[in-house]
């Protein structure tokens, strides 16, 4: 049953469901490889797939239009798989159930997969119209976009031959972007002695739950609470305070996502049972008074657990306590060119420990390649303190503004025109994809625009349904003049 047709435009929220019917999180995107495949050819249009699984899909312009260069649109496939753990549900094998509220599309506990599903959308909307005045496109859906760009990585230079490209992937309907920032995985992991202590023990979970979490680019700034670090403040500070044996750690998830969510395992001297308690009612105080506009439903509490038989030796405990607590998390620098743009910041989007075995994840974004490495330093030095092997993975560089190219120009005009404002021509925290085509095709133009999505990367992600009419009506207005 649908339930989206009553919203406008039909064609795009008609094809925008359709997607969210197919399995596709990231690194598991057979299914709607095959489901874009598979609608290219339908259409008769020409259809490819490379040997990543990137799929291009051709269309020739409309009347009038059929000389013109060709546009690249592109949009990337997959979505990053995020749910409350109260929600039931299985990325791998079903679709995303969405309600309407008020001006917003919802998902139903889990992300709604509008990044980049309403990107991806739009195009096909584009290549199954037949009124829609347009040059040549060639239609470029990606893969993995939001665990290592691969997809892009991997493009071959001779995919395209469009000399303009619109990513369909930034969040603000005011905005038109001009350069994003480049990313790397920092990963530290290693092993540690497991120990046994004595005495009468009781055993304790502690869970951690209730903050906002969202995009660990986009969102950055906001101030929202990162899950694994505030457990490991947590830990720190009641092992001031009584001993504590820890069993083990388990926060966060993807790399791209602000951690909402981390659960310990420990173990306390029974004497100390009720200090404990109080301990926790003073952090929950804490989270309230730090906390209460970026994450008003954060929430510390504990549980009874069963009891366990090994733990982090009293050493190691201490200097892993020691190693989170110096990991930089957040905003590392601010740009002193681009008004309120950040330039460099690390989310600790992971922390697994248990077994005697430890894994700890980053991702650092910045858009100047000198300063991500500096941070990343700053991680690896942080982590080398309890002998990690440190590995950095998924370099991907960013994509330098150029103010002046001919089609910011047009795009502002033509915004300007249709809405009587001016866009926010600016620069964005996130990964796009445009820097690493920029490589691949340097001559290309490239800009970057979509409707208002919030909460991307958390199961509070939506769409705004008016803002989506906004963002089409803009689109449909250029590919006019191109």
């Amino acid at each position: 049953m649908s339930v989206l047709n009553s919203l406008s435009p039909l064609i795009l929220w008609k094809n925008f469901e359709a997607l969210n019917s197919v399995p596709r999180p990231s690194k598991k995107e057979e299914k709607v490889i095959h489901f874009m495949l598979d609608f290219g050819k339908n259409l008769g249009l020409e259809t490819q797939k490379d040997k990543l699984g990137n799929v291009l899909i051709k269309k020739p312009g409309s009347p009038g239009k059929e000389l013109n260069s060709p546009l690249v649109l592109q949009a990337h496939l997959d979505m990053v798989h995020q749910k409350n753990a109260s929600t039931h549900f299985d990325f791998e094998k079903e679709g995303i159930p969405m309600k309407i509220e008020g001006d917003w599309v919802k998902a139903l506990g889990t992300t709604l997969g509008a990044d980049n599903g309403i990107g991806v959308a739009t195009i096909m909307a584009i290549l199954e119209s037949n009124d829609i005045s347009h040059p040549p496109i060639e239609a470029l859906f990606t893969i993995d976009e939001e665990t290592g760009m691969t997809g892009a990585l991997g493009l071959s230079k001779d995919f395209l031959s469009g000399s303009l490209l619109f990513n369909l992937d930034t969040e603000d309907d005011r905005e038109l972007t001009i350069g994003c920032a480049g990313g790397l995985d920092v990963t530290a992991t290693g092993s540690y002695e497991q120990w046994m202590p004595q005495g009468l023990l009781v055993f304790k979970k502690v869970i951690l739950k209730g903050l906002s979490g969202g995009h660990s680019g986009m969102d950055i700034h906001l101030g929202k609470g990162n899950a694994n670090k505030l457990m490991n403040r947590f830990l720190f500070f009641i092992s001031e305070v009584m001993e504590i044996h820890i069993h083990s750690i388990e926060g966060g998830g993807l790399r791209n996502a602000i951690p909402r969510e981390s659960i310990s395992v420990l173990a306390l001297d029974k004497e100390k049972e009720s200090d404990f308690h109080r301990a926790v009612d003073e952090f929950n105080t804490l989270l309230k008074i730090e906390y209460n506009s970026s994450d008003p439903q954060a929430s510390l509490h504990s549980e009874e657990h069963p009891a366990v038989l090994s733990f982090l030796s009293p050493e190691f405990q201490k200097q892993l306590i020691h190693a989170i607590y110096a990991c930089p998390n957040g905003i590392y620098r601010m740009s002193p060119d681009i008004p309120e743009l950040v330039q460099t910041s690390n989310n600790l989007s992971k922390v697994w420990v248990n077994n005697g075995e430890y894994s700890l994840q980053c991702l650092s974004r910045s858009s100047v390649d000198s300063e991500k490495r500096d941070l990343s330093m700053a991680i690896q030095s942080a982590f080398q303190s309890i002998s990690a092997k440190i590995e950095f993975s998924g370099d991907y560089p960013g994509w330098t503004p150029d103010r002046n190219a001919p089609v910011v120009k047009l795009m502002e005009e033509t915004y300007e025109s249709l809405f009587n404002e001016k866009p926010l021509v600016n620069a964005c925290h996130a990964g796009l994809e445009c820097g690493i085509i920029g490589k691949h095709y340097p001559e290309m133009q490239m800009i970057s625009f979509g409707p208002n999505i919030r909460g991307a990367h958390s199961p509070d992600e939506r769409v705004q349904i008016s803002s989506v009419e906004k963002y089409w009506k803009f689109l449909l207005e250029i590919l006019k003049k191109v």
